[in-house]
């Protein structure tokens, strides 16, 4: 199943989307956001599947076309963001690239923080940040959605509370990092809002590519219209969405709606290429001594999407420019 919130209020409106993404369909009689949806997901999710069999069937009598510049994040507004780091090679190849051992406990504990939650992106809208200074990345990843998570989950029962997946650019402002997590008390200001792929689809709907708790699939990282990345998301991710789950629910409940990211992906093997610029410039300071690759200007433009294995498109893209912001006088 497949489902996206049109940019309408605060919370958008959910719709059931059909397969090729082009079909949607308004559920206002099942639920009217998706968190709706969420906070009673297994009644919910049934009738909401039946909507989407008549829809792909061409039986839905209200469906109407859909683009992407009609969506926003499919929970504009979220009760909790949190964003791990599971591909642990790109941790280390990070902390390499400044002469900083890697703790050997990150590969066996997982790294996660609290990001901002309530002004979620859409996947057109523009990215506005008040200085190229700050060091403006984007960062392709993953995410899933949760119902309710008991506190104290084991990996193996968190499997089971996975209910939805989509994308997510988690932008970040790299010079802004050092200076926050000098202070022992982590990202603030270096983390502005994510941006979101239009549309959430159930595991099922990956097929074959959803195995152990990972996508098995590359992520296509464009900028200005060129192949930056596609690193597949199922290798390397040294803790599973299970494991994140469980990770973020030992010492509270996660509520219904709850996204989860996965952290940008990255593969050992770097032929795929990268999903930040962050890890592309650790690569060149490796390499030469100096980073070449320069972080995002005003106008640059980022497209992240995920094919599935007939080329077609799973969530539809982001797809959005970085602007310059200022403040109303």
């Amino acid at each position: 199943m497949k489902l996206a919130s049109l940019a309408d209020g605060r919370d958008g409106k959910l719709v059931v989307v059909s397969r090729d993404l082009k079909q949607a369909a308004a559920v206002p009689k099942i639920a009217g956001t998706l968190q709706q949806a969420m906070d009673d997901w297994d009644e919910k999710a049934s009738r909401l599947n039946e909507v989407y069999e008549l829809l792909n069937r061409g039986e839905w009598p209200d469906a109407f076309g859909l683009e992407p510049e009609q969506c926003g994040a499919p929970l504009p507004r979220a009760f909790q963001w949190l964003d791990g780091s599971a591909y642990v090679n790109h941790v280390e190849l990070v902390r390499k690239a400044r002469g900083a051992e890697m703790p050997e406990n990150f590969w066996t504990d997982p790294l996660m923080y609290q990001g901002v939650s309530d002004n979620l992106l859409g996947p057109c809208d523009d990215v506005h940040v008040a200085s190229e200074d700050w060091g403006i990345d984007f960062e392709a990843e993953v995410v899933v959605l949760t119902d309710d998570v008991p506190m104290g989950v084991s990996p193996e029962q968190a499997a089971s509370h996975i209910k939805l997946l989509t994308l997510v650019n988690d932008v970040s402002l790299r010079n802004l990092i050092p200076a926050e997590l000098g202070k022992g008390f982590g990202f603030l200001q270096s983390k502005p809002a994510s941006a979101f792929a239009p549309v959430v689809v159930t595991p099922d709907e990956l097929g074959d590519a959803w195995q152990d708790n990972k996508v098995h699939l590359p992520l296509r990282v464009e900028l200005n219209n060129e192949l930056f990345g596609q690193p597949n998301c199922g290798v390397d991710m040294t803790f599973d969405f299970a494991r994140l789950i469980s990770h973020a629910a030992m010492t509270r409940h996660l509520g219904a709606g709850t996204l989860l990211g996965s952290g940008t992906i990255s593969n050992t093997d770097r032929s795929s290429g990268s999903c930040c610029l962050a890890e592309q410039r650790m690569l060149e300071i490796i390499e030469a001594g100096e980073a070449q690759t320069p972080f995002l200007r005003f106008g640059d433009h980022v497209r992240i999407e995920m094919l599935d294995a007939k080329g077609k498109s799973v969530f539809g893209a982001i797809d959005q420019r970085i602007c310059q912001y200022e403040a109303d006088a």
